[in-house]
């Protein structure tokens, strides 16, 4: 099923021009609105009437988080301030929050673009989504909420945390999807199984999940332990929310919501545009959004486009899943690593539990990795050969993959510590 039928499934010319008319209308507003802009075109002898194709985007200046601390609170605001009816922060960043500030319009398309999403994930009126993201500054909670109900969805508020009760509400409302990060989605799973719970029994039978990078591999573990088709959803908090892009039930790449933000791959180091099919970062433009419009937004977020029309219908270019952030890639002896590469080689050996955690250290000047990696219980009752075998199969697996030695912990299961939002998977102390 798709939501919306003519936008998702225009033709490419068509859907290009539309994109072109959005774009010059964007320019022209924040041109003369927004001093911000203004300034920073003007420092490049750029003008609106300059913008005379969708090549043309690479002559605009780009946007980047700091912009939005420089000119926090609001300084980034095109509509009046009594126009601005919903503000959101991010969280967990040092310094100024990043404000987003949203009109009427804003919300609206919002709630639209969210149906989208659920739709192509396969939730339909009558299903029952158990939304457990927050509900707080975090843009997850009500994106979610207003998707579902646009569609006809109910909505189980149930926010994030307190774990048991949501094992119990999913049983005794009968839910059949659930939205939360997917490291919550473990954490549920875990719960319910120490509570003698099998929730493949329940009628939960969808999943969507995002706000943190994760693998095919961890969407095996959390299909395979809830009984649900778990799809990826994902946004960030200044260009939107949950919304920008999602997978449909097909699971090859999460479709661009094109109609409303113009995506370009550029090369991290150098800001120069690639092509389709290469692996770079994402850029963003808004092309309909009122309160806080965004030129050329650096997600940070390293993926490749696809343009190709999907399996589903859709002709929306798929972004591949987000391989990891330029602001994230730990850099190791020289090696570039990404916490999601690491991921990759764990929950692809057996034995191994999904819960992890990367520390980077500095020893007599050297770089030092240390993976701690979560095993079953039994295996501590074992013979300790087989604890050493597993660990020597781990090194050798991550030496293949990230082309560097590291040492290994395995650890009881409940030794790492559980997040119920975005999961802490690194600790670098050569930051301390």
């Amino acid at each position: 099923m798709i939501w919306d039928r003519e936008q998702e499934t225009l033709p490419r010319r068509q859907l290009e021009q539309l994109q072109l008319e959005r774009l010059q209308h964007l320019i022209a507003l924040v041109y003369e609105r927004m001093p911000f802009y203004r300034q920073a075109m003007e420092q490049r002898a750029v003008r609106p009437e300059h913008i005379k194709s969708l090549a043309d985007l690479a002559l605009l200046p780009f946007t980047t988080k700091k912009d939005f601390r420089d000119n926090y609170p609001t300084g980034l605001m095109a509509a009046p301030r009594d126009k601005i009816v919903r503000m959101h922060a991010s969280s967990g960043t040092t310094g100024h929050p990043v404000v987003a500030a949203y009109t009427r319009g804003d919300i609206e398309a919002w709630a639209e673009l969210m149906a989208r999403v659920l739709t192509a994930g396969g939730l339909r009126r009558g299903d029952t989504l158990q939304n457990a993201h927050g509900y707080g500054l975090f843009t997850g909670g009500l994106g979610f909420h207003y998707g579902a109900e646009k569609i006809g969805a109910a909505v189980v508020p149930s926010s994030v945390g307190n774990t048991k009760r949501q094992v119990m509400l999913i049983q005794d409302l009968g839910v059949t999807a659930l939205a939360c990060t997917p490291s919550y989605a473990l954490i549920i799973a875990e719960t319910a199984a120490d509570m003698g719970v099998d929730l493949r029994r329940s009628k939960l039978r969808l999943g969507f999940h995002g706000a943190e990078p994760w693998s095919n591999q961890m969407r095996d573990e959390i299909e395979s332990k809830l009984g649900t088709s778990a799809t990826d959803v994902y946004g960030l908090t200044e260009v939107l929310g949950p919304g920008v892009a999602a997978e449909c039930t097909e699971k090859d790449g999460l479709h661009l919501a094109e109609d409303h933000f113009l995506a370009e791959i550029v090369d991290p180091d150098t800001g120069e545009p690639l092509p389709y099919g290469s692996q770079g970062e994402l850029v963003l433009t808004t092309l309909a959004k009122e309160g806080m419009p965004l030129l050329r937004f650096r997600t940070r977020d390293i993926t490749w486009l696809n343009p190709e029309p999907c399996r589903c219908g859709r002709t929306l270019a798929r972004m591949a899943r987000v391989r990891g952030r330029t602001d994230d890639m730990l850099i190791i002896r020289g090696v570039n690593v990404f916490p999601s590469q690491i991921e990759n080689v764990l929950l692809g050996i057996e034995g191994v539990e999904p819960h992890y955690l990367i520390v980077v250290d500095r020893q007599r000047y050297l770089d030092d990795l240390e993976v701690w990696v979560e095993v079953p219980q039994a295996l501590f009752s074992d013979e300790l050969a087989a604890l050493e075998g597993l660990e020597r199969n781990i090194r050798a697996e991550l030496e293949s993959v990230l082309g560097l030695s590291s040492r290994v912990k395995l650890v009881e299961p409940g030794t790492i510590e559980r997040s119920e939002g975005k999961a802490r998977r690194v600790i670098d102390r050569r930051q301390m």
